[in-house]
């Protein structure tokens, strides 16, 4: 059974589905080891962290363009 090869476009080259799925699979491994060297709670606190960073940097980005919305007053 022949296997359809497709390339996609990814930064200045390209890189071949089998290379993607490899790189993703090295990644959950990756994730997976880093998961094992800290304690249980780590990766929900580490999520929650990023959740909060996230919602701050949205706060951010809401009250810039709230700003530029307003006409200043002069």
């Amino acid at each position: 059974m022949a296997e359809e090869h497709t390339e996609h476009r990814h930064g200045r080259g390209f890189m071949p589905d089998e290379a993607r799925e490899h790189l993703k699979a090295a990644g959950e491994e990756m994730r997976k080891s880093v998961e094992g060297m800290f304690p249980p709670g780590f990766v929900e606190h580490r999520r929650a962290a990023r959740r909060e960073m996230l919602l701050a940097a949205r706060s951010v980005i809401e009250a810039a363009l709230k700003r530029m919305e307003t006409p200043e007053a002069k």
